[in-house]
């Protein structure tokens, strides 16, 4: 059972006089390495007076290039997706053999394939320390980045910053202070200077309210919500890009949606471009801003277990099952229901014909009895057909299947009952007897 959800996210630039908006690169639309299932995805840009063409980055995500003809006093861009939120488990890949120990070499052709995240920075006194005292030996890779994970969760706080642009390692380890995308660089360079991989991503967070508290540890947000995010992705091989979110210390779930992955945080920006006076007063001054919401509400909700169906659904349940029932009676539709009751013999319950044993002394001789009864309640002249059965492994033979068949309308099946044979008769048949009998 899933949950899908609608997300909502609008920016809108205003100026207070028109502005020649230069062609503006777009990265809100989900990467192509994107695994939550997006089901429907829309991008509306105003002025409606552009022209748009979707490209592909040297990295493989999507851009929508937009070129603005005539001057505008507002800039809008909205976004609209259905995601659906089936749980992804962050564990599922295998890692090649050589890769799953702590440090591993990428071999020469995928090193060149991976030249520009593998590029560091020259790290200053705070970032070298840190990778040194994070730096180990014969250790799983897996566990390895989860450790690196944790580290950055707990020796970084987590602020909300307005300021444009992405804070230095440097900074960030002093502070211990930084946003999603200072926390995600960090990651890269820490990675990178431990001869790993790694990559900036940009993309959306979307967080749901737990269905029930958690009885050891946080649960989580008290309401749903949905931001713009960004956090690391590191390569190993076998496994392909793996997302660590050094903001919650946790690997990327269903709730981290790609926008943009790129060797530098500026290539991986939501939306980029600029703009310019359509004429010049030295006086004058532009006043512009800058404005942006966004929301998440959830669109289909199947019950689950952590969240069934609540009384009003039962009861529309059940009022749909009467008329069902009514519409039943009222075409005479009779409904029947088959099933393989169990018989056990009252004198030897124990014996393996009873329990294990296909056949055994009494078994088919009290099978027979009891069928006749049966046949005496239900159908007095009946056909009693001794046939076929089940084959279970292991065991050579087909077991007997003993029916009994009869019209309801009260007609006789058979008339003559004497001339079924029972196991207690006596007597030898040869196959000239079964031949005569065809």
């Amino acid at each position: 059972m899933s949950i899908h959800v609608a997300l909502h996210h609008e920016s809108v630039y205003r100026y207070d006089q028109p502005v020649a908006l230069t062609p503006h690169l777009v990265r809100l639309r989900p990467a192509p390495h994107c695994r939550t299932p997006i089901l429907a995805y829309s991008l509306k840009v105003h002025p409606e007076d552009h022209f748009l063409n979707w490209q592909q980055d040297p990295y493989g995500n999507h851009i929508g290039r937009f070129v603005f003809p005539t001057p505008a006093k507002e800039l809008r861009v909205e976004v609209d997706l259905i995601a659906d939120m089936t749980v992804i488990n962050p564990f599922d890949f295998f890692v090649d053999d050589h890769a799953k120990t702590y440090p591993f070499s990428y071999g020469d052709v995928l090193r060149r394939e991976l030249g520009p995240y593998l590029e560091a920075q020259p790290a200053e006194p705070s970032l070298k320390k840190l990778v040194e005292d994070l730096r180990t030996s014969d250790v799983g890779t897996v566990d390895y980045l989860v450790t690196i994970n944790a580290a950055l969760r707990d020796r970084v706080g987590y602020v909300i910053r307005m300021e444009a642009g992405v804070q230095t390692p440097e900074e960030t380890l002093t502070k211990a202070l930084g946003s999603c995308r200072d926390s995600a660089w960090l990651a890269v360079q820490i990675l990178r200077n431990l001869g790993l991989a790694a990559r900036f991503v940009s993309g959306y967070l979307i967080q749901l309210k737990a269905d029930q508290k958690s009885l050891d540890g946080p649960s989580g947000t008290e309401v749903d919500f949905t931001d713009l995010h960004a956090w690391a992705e590191c390569f190993i091989p076998g496994a392909g890009w793996v997302g660590i979110d050094p903001t919650s210390g946790l690997l990327a779930g269903e709730g981290h949606i790609p926008l943009a992955a790129s060797a530098e945080p500026l290539s991986a920006a939501a939306i980029t471009g600029s703009f310019a006076w359509t004429h010049s007063l030295p006086d004058q001054k532009l006043e512009q801003s800058f404005d942006f919401a966004m929301e998440v509400r959830r669109f289909k909700e199947d019950p689950r277990v952590t969240s069934p169906y609540t009384q009003e659904q039962w009861t529309a349940i059940d009022t749909l099952g009467r008329q069902v029932d009514e519409r039943l009676t009222a075409d005479d539709v009779r409904l029947t229901m088959g099933g393989e009751p169990t018989f056990v013999s009252i004198d030897d319950m124990e014996g393996d014909e009873w329990n294990v044993a296909a056949l055994g002394e009494k078994k088919r001789e009290i099978s027979e009895q009891l069928l006749r009864r049966l046949a005496q309640r239900f159908a007095k002249t009946p056909i009693l057909h001794y046939g076929q059965g089940k084959q279970y492994p292991g065991e050579p033979l087909p077991r007997w299947a003993l029916k009994c068949i009869w019209r309801t309308d009260g007609q006789p099946a058979w008339k003559n009952s004497d001339l079924f044979a029972q196991e207690s008769s006596t007597g030898v048949r040869q196959p000239e007897d079964a031949e005569t009998f065809l």
